[in-house]
């Protein structure tokens, strides 16, 4: 059972830079995709960026150019870097991890973290 800890987040103005980190525990963690989704209020959740476990990286059409997503499978860790923040991207952000299709529960996610850019 993978477990996901995330931290950063907070208050930016525009243009300003973030880096949200997930934590993760209790699995093979190098083993997983990971990434990172995004949910605004009354808005469906986003898929913002996903990093596959050979480091393939894919973004929404909304970030590419200003996010970045990594992992370091020694810490087991992954990051989202955010650049050039706009006020479009106010959302809680959740990491979350891929297990696969062979589990009957291939989806964890983090607790989530509130992300604010102002204008």
């Amino acid at each position: 059972q993978v477990h996901l800890v995330q931290s950063g987040g907070g208050l930016v103005q525009a243009g300003g830079s973030l880096r949200l980190s997930c934590a993760a525990s209790g699995s093979i963690f190098s083993r997983f995709a990971m990434g990172w989704y995004r949910q605004a209020p009354g808005k469906q959740r986003e898929s913002v960026a996903v990093i596959t476990s050979g480091g393939s990286t894919y973004y929404g059409d909304s970030v590419k150019g200003r996010f970045t997503i990594s992992r370091d499978n020694v810490k087991n860790m992954v990051y989202l870097q955010m650049n050039n923040l706009k006020p479009e991207d106010t959302a809680v952000y959740y990491c979350n991890a891929d297990r696969g299709p062979l589990v009957d529960s291939r989806y964890v996610w983090g607790q989530g973290t509130q992300v604010t850019v102002s204008s």
